[in-house]
């Protein structure tokens, strides 16, 4: 009699035991997708009693693959502690019960969404009314959607998150989750942390932003691009993907050809003693000026082009000298908003730009038109230019070379371009995928930056807030609502929208806004801290006490909180982030609700006391706080303990 194989808790055992559970299960999955695969190969045969034989091993397979792979996903998802989307388990069932009650469909319709009032229940699908036009007309009577929604129902089996589910109206089937599932999942959340939703694969992701030129300011529209680029990373590196950001560089060209001609003129002695250079972007408009009126200057400039470009060893000094120079303006942005990138610039890539035009040159896509080496894109009308006639490269080879190191040396899944809009005509051929990011008035970031701090300070000051805390306190606070408003105002928009940049609207703490926010959870935070209640406290009753949800305010909670894996799913799919800063701004508006109505914290009407605190709730405020903190640190907005 064979043994059953002891389970120890030691993690490394563990660990043996999923990826046991994980072979078997797969092997499982390929024999049965195989064998499902050379029963459809007799499809072509009369209909017989061997036939329907087939066809019923054929279905019985299916509905074991159907349950391994079911196994198998749970099974990950107990390994990872990840956080459960809702929306798309509920979907699934709804996908199984449709396939089940009309298995001749082919791609049935699946429209599962949240129900947008409480008497409709939790969730709702929608699906029977596209089902009915789908079944093929016959003499008989026409079979009506709600019929179709009580057959779907029928196929639903007995699972962990449904209670219950409702026929309703036409055909819509009202979905009511299970309170203890939600209960477990909030008290889940709080002993493991907020974790990632579960990803199917661990992919590559190469995003370029910011992407500020040398030599000049960065300026408001770079903002939007870097600011929505870092958050990007940071949702993509939440979610456990391999991210580089990419920080493509604007220092190489035609112009450092003026700009060292005239660090010649000026520092004639910069190869031993750095030049002090205090104001780039005057150097910069300075040797500009030169190049449009000085007619030897500019023979010159062209010269310094041809020398910097052979690699001569003095050009190369004076082209470094001028990119570090720019090189600590824009880290001073950086540093201010808490970014971090990796710098390959158009420098980078100058190397690889002459294999480009070699590999389109092999293949016979090149044309000349005046001495340009042009090529077409399929289906275009305007060509790329990937060589001037005086045998310089251009920025479209700049962005080929880019992309194809991204796709074959980086080996990218996933390439983000968060661009202004004025790139756009550059790198539209070119690019597989493209963020359009619109621009504002032409404004110096870093007074910008600074300006925010200031009007941060006097909103402080207004409040009264420097009575209260402490200088250092106070600086925090300042920084966090300053450089949090900043960025919010920029996320919580369309990116592909314009807005309008209003320091009065951004500051402004009512309505949808950092400042709004992160009072709020300011406030939520401090619940625990007036009530004498500590992080360890905390956590034993995360692990102790169950999550009631019985008021209708706590259950509204409760789902909301639950709803940040599908929220990110989402986000992942179209890249836009506003639907993040909306979804923060309703869990903060639900939690006003809940507190409003529901005591976390009794007291004595007369002395002040506490009476009693109601653990269920301080859970419930510490989960909201968790995806609170959560979502902030996706945005790249950093709150404070006191505000």
């Amino acid at each position: 009699m064979q043994s059953t194989p002891r389970v120890t808790s030691d993690a490394n055992t563990a660990a043996d035991v999923h990826y046991f559970i994980f072979t078997y299960q797969e092997k499982e999955i390929k024999i049965l997708a195989a064998e499902i695969d050379r029963l459809k190969n007799f499809g072509c045969l009369e209909v017989s009693p061997s036939l329907e034989g087939l066809r019923d091993e054929n279905a019985k397979l299916k509905y074991r693959l159907n349950i391994l792979q079911k196994s198998l996903q749970e099974e990950r998802n107990k390994s990872v502690k990840s956080m459960i989307n809702i929306n798309s388990r509920i979907q699934e069932i709804f996908r199984d019960a449709i396939k089940a009650a009309y298995p001749d469909l082919e791609n049935p319709p699946l429209a599962v969404t949240p129900s947008q009032q409480p008497k409709f229940g939790d969730y709702q699908c929608n699906s029977a009314m596209s089902i009915t036009k789908m079944l093929p007309k016959t003499s008989e009577q026409k079979v009506s959607p709600r019929e179709i929604a009580e057959n779907i129902s029928r196929y639903i089996p007995e699972n962990e998150y449904i209670e219950k589910v409702e026929i309703a109206g036409p055909g819509f089937i009202n979905v009511h989750l299970r309170k203890n599932f939600v209960s477990k999942q909030l008290s889940s959340l709080l002993v493991n942390g907020v974790q990632p939703p579960a990803m199917e694969n661990r992919k590559k992701v190469v995003v370029d932003f910011s992407s500020p030129n040398i030599a000049k300011e960065m300026h408001v529209g770079h903002l939007r691009s870097t600011i929505i680029g870092d958050s990007m990373c940071r949702l993509f590196e939440f979610v456990g993907y391999d991210v580089l950001r990419l920080n493509h560089l604007g220092d190489w060209g035609t112009q450092f050809g003026m700009l060292i001609a005239h660090l010649q003129d000026k520092f004639p002695d910069f190869l031993t003693v750095s030049p002090p250079i205090g104001d780039l972007q005057a150097f910069y408009k300075e040797s500009k000026r030169r190049f449009d009126t000085e007619e030897e200057f500019k023979k010159r400039a062209y010269q310094c082009v041809v020398l910097l470009q052979s690699k001569s060893p003095d050009f190369i000094k004076a082209w470094k000298l001028i990119c570090d120079v720019s090189r600590k303006e824009f880290q001073k942005i950086y540093d201010c908003l808490d970014i971090k990138l990796v710098e390959r610039g158009e420098s980078y890539y100058q190397d690889k730009m002459k294999d480009i035009v070699q590999e389109f040159e092999e293949r016979g896509f090149v044309q000349m038109d005046d001495g340009r080496k042009i090529v077409f894109v399929p289906g275009g009308s305007v060509p790329l230019t990937i060589m001037k006639s005086d045998g310089g490269f251009t920025y479209d080879t700049s962005d080929l070379a880019a992309l194809k190191q991204r796709l074959f040396e980086e080996k990218a899944d996933i390439i983000v371009y968060v661009v202004d809009s004025g790139q756009v005509s550059t790198q539209t051929s070119a690019l597989l995928f493209m963020l359009i990011v619109t621009r504002g008035e032409t404004v110096r970031l870093i007074e910008l930056l600074e300006e925010g701090l200031k009007r941060s300070m006097d909103k402080l000051k207004d409040k009264e807030r420097d009575k209260v805390l402490t200088e250092e306190e106070l600086k925090a606070a300042q920084t966090s609502v300053a450089f949090g408003c900043i960025k919010y105002a920029d996320l919580s928009h369309n990116r592909m929208n314009d807005y309008i940049f209003s320091f009065d609207k951004m500051l402004d703490d009512r309505g949808n806004t950092a400042a709004y926010l992160l009072y709020a959870f300011t406030r939520i935070r401090s619940i625990a801290r007036l009530a004498n209640i500590d992080e360890e406290m905390l956590q034993k009753a995360a692990r102790e006490t169950k999550i009631l949800l019985d008021h209708e305010k706590e259950w509204k909670l409760g789902k909301c909180i639950l709803k940040f894996p599908e929220i990110l799913q989402k986000i992942l799919d179209d890249l836009l982030l506003h639907t993040l800063c909306d979804y923060l701004y309703e869990l903060a508006t639900t939690f006003t609700e809940f507190y409003d109505n529901c005591y976390c914290v009794e007291k004595d009407r007369q002395t002040g006391t506490i009476v009693k605190v109601n653990m269920w709730r301080m859970l419930l405020c510490e989960a909201t706080a968790a995806v609170m903190a959560k979502g902030f640190d996706i945005l790249g907005i950093k709150p404070v303990q006191k505000m």
